[in-house]
Order: structure tokens, then C-alpha cells, then sequence
């Protein structure tokens, strides 16, 4: 009798389109279904086109090639930080209207309608009382603490008192009170230069553009419209080292001004050449931002770059590079073990010395002995 019949439960295999399947194929289906999935998931979510049969793939980046002796490269801008050496050149200097006239200030002062034996004509300076003297037909004017208009209109109305109708006109000549910029300034350890009375500029940081552009700005409080040249006298803050690392002592370290021009064997040759306690073993140490975790090292092949001047690896000196000369193993080692030889020598010499002095007092005390016994 059929079991289905009977009413009996059996197991129903599960089906595809109407159709049962077997487990193995559930397994097949299943596998194809995930590895579908993982190819469309993988790429990122994005959906691929089996029949774009040209998928273009991004162009391998090339590799940088560090600049050396017949590559070289230009440094970018140089920017100014403690402590660089600027000149800086005013050659017109105006001082902002209205300026207020001080002592030892100098005037130009023309009048027409004056006496013909006392001409007014020539330049007159503020003296210290604050005043300038016309002559001694006319006196002295106070114009201390006025503009230059004022001043005409003080002269002038001084003059009226002598003369019928004095016409004036009246210039600065010289400022007093102008202190002269130009000159050699040091960026201090906060980053400005201080220009004396006109205050201190920030100027760490920026190009010599920059900074040019940024005094001019700062004279504009003081100076009618000033002009302003910049350059660097000294670059002092671009820098690199030349590391000679000692046979079991402390390594030398020099500290060289950068340039921009330098390569390996210009950096040898400042600090005199290899030394004896050297091998040829040298690379440079590029500085790398910190958190990367990666090092540039780039090795130096001594012997190609002065015996046969190949330049592959006379690199170009970047600001911050270590050039780092390894020491002779061999003198390493014999230092090494002078080191540790040293306090066994020292040691036994204690000891023999030691020893010595003990037979000498010994010798030394028989003879007394035989001696007073002779007696």
C-alpha cells in the first residue's frame, strides 16, 4: 500500500521550478549564488558589464626619480624662518599726512613781498625751542606740533605784522622723525623682524614676496605710499647634516647650511673628506612626514661617484637630509675589543703593582734586620 495513502509523513525535497533537487544540487546553487554575490560586492557595490571586454585599469603611477648631480631641481620658494638674515631698502620715505612738525625737522620756506635787503629764501630747521627764525628783521615763528599748511598759514600771518602782503610757501625738506629703515634685520626666534620704532613684522613662514608685501603693508601706517625691496643676506634655517658615525664612540655631527646646489660630494668635501675610522658605506637619510611610517633611505655608491664620476648617486642635498658615513667594521671591532680588554688590563696591573710593593717591603725589611744585627 502506497504510504501516502496511509497518511504517513515523509520527506519532501525541496524544489527548483516545479522540480525537485537533491542536496548536492541545493549546495551547487547555493555556492554559485554566493560567489555571484561576492563578485558584485566586492568591487565596491558597483555592477560589472561582462561584455565591456576592455575594462580600463588606472595607469601605473611612474616612479619619482630623485634629483642628482646632472638632474638637478629648483628648491621650491624659499620661505623665511628664524634665524635667515634680510636686507631691506626704503629709498622714499614720506611720512603719512598729516604729519605734525617736530624739532630738528627742516622747512623750505620761499616768500614773495619781502625786503629787499632780508630776502626770505632757503631752508630754516626746527630749533629745539621749537621755532624757526626767519632773520632778524622778522623773527621767530613757533610751528612745532603743526602740519605744513598750518605752518605757512603761522608764518604768514607772522609776516603780515611786518610786511603789506607776504605771500609763503612752505615745504618739508627733511623729516626728524623719520628713523631710516634700510638696513640688515635678524628674524628673531618669533618669527618677525623688528623695525625698531615703525614696530616688529611677522614674517616667518612666507616667501621673500610675501614678506615684501607684508612690510609695505605694515610702513602704510607710517609711510606715504613706501617702497620696499627684500632679499634674503643669510640663509641660515635650511639646513642639513653630515652624521660620521664613530668606531664604538659617539657619533660626529656637522651642521651645514643648504643652498640648493649641494650633492653628496660637495657635503664630503665641506666636512673634510672621509676619515680613517670610515668605511664607504654612506646613504642619505630623507626626512619623511611623521605617522607614514615609511623611510627614504638612498644609498651612495662612493667609489663610482670620485673614481669613475658617475653621478647615478651623487644625489642633490635637500634641506633636512642626514648623510649618514658608517665607520670601518674593522676598526669597530678592534675598538671593541680594546674595550673590553681594558679593565682586565687595568685589573691585573692593580694586582702586579699590588704584588710588587708587598715584595718590596718584604726585601726592604730583612735588610733592615741584617743591618741592625751587624751592628
Amino acid at each position: 500500500m502506497n504510504p501516502l495513502d496511509r497518511g504517513e509523513q515523509r520527506y519532501k525535497a525541496p524544489c527548483w521550478g516545479g522540480k525537485p533537487l537533491s542536496i548536492m544540487r541545493v549546495f551547487h546553487q547555493s555556492a554559485l549564488l554566493w560567489v555571484f554575490l561576492y563578485f558584485l560586492v566586492a568591487p565596491g557595490c558597483r555592477t560589472m558589464d561582462f561584455y565591456d571586454r576592455g575594462l580600463e585599469q588606472p595607469a601605473p603611477t611612474p616612479e619619482l626619480e630623485p634629483p642628482r648631480e646632472l638632474s638637478k631641481v629648483s628648491l621650491p620658494s624659499y620661505r623665511l624662518e628664524p634665524p635667515d638674515v634680510v636686507q631691506i631698502e626704503v629709498p622714499k620715505m614720506v611720512p603719512l599726512p598729516p604729519y605734525r612738525l617736530e624739532v630738528y625737522d627742516v622747512l623750505q620756506v620761499d616768500v614773495i613781498g619781502t625786503l629787499l635787503d632780508q630776502p626770505i629764501n632757503g631752508y630754516y630747521m626746527v630749533e629745539a625751542e621749537g621755532t624757526i627764525n626767519l632773520g632778524p628783521a622778522y623773527g621767530s615763528v613757533r610751528v612745532v606740533g603743526m602740519t605744513v599748511a598750518e605752518a605757512r598759514w603761522a608764518i604768514e600771518a607772522h609776516l603780515r605784522q611786518i610786511l603789506r602782503a607776504p605771500e609763503v610757501s612752505v615745504q618739508l625738506v627733511r623729516a626728524s622723525g623719520l628713523q631710516p629703515i634700510s638696513g640688515v634685520y635678524l628674524v628673531g626666534p618669533d618669527g618677525t623682524i623688528n623695525l625698531r620704532q615703525y614696530g616688529a613684522v611677522y614674517v616667518a613662514g612666507l616667501t621673500i614676496t610675501e614678506a615684501r608685501e607684508a612690510v609695505r603693508r605694515h610702513l602704510s601706517q607710517f609711510l606715504d605710499s613706501p617702497e620696499v625691496s627684500l632679499d634674503v643676506l643669510a640663509y641660515n634655517s635650511k639646513v642639513y647634516y653630515v652624521i660620521t658615525e664613530g668606531p664604538g664612540e659617539d657619533d660626529s655631527v656637522t651642521r651645514l647650511p643648504c643652498t640648493g646646489n649641494e650633492t653628496i660630494l660637495d657635503a664630503i668635501a665641506q666636512v673634510g673628506g672621509i676619515s680613517q675610522v670610515s668605511s664607504k658605506r654612506i646613504w642619505i637619510a630623507r626626512p619623511s612626514p611623521a605617522g607614514t611610517g615609511c623611510e627614504q633611505v638612498l644609498p651612495v655608491d662612493w667609489n663610482a661617484i670620485t673614481r669613475g664620476g658617475n653621478t647615478a648617486t651623487n644625489y642633490q642635498i635637500m634641506p633636512g637630509d642626514r648623510i649618514f658615513i658608517a665607520h670601518d667594521d674593522m676598526i669597530a671591532f678592534h675598538s671593541w675589543i680594546d674595550k673590553m680588554v681594558a679593565p682586565v688590563e687595568r685589573l691585573f696591573g692593580f694586582t702586579g703593582l699590588g704584588t710588587s710593593t708587598v715584595r718590596s717591603l718584604q726585601t726592604m725589611g730583612r735588610g733592615y734586620n741584617r743591618t741592625r744585627s751587624g751592628w
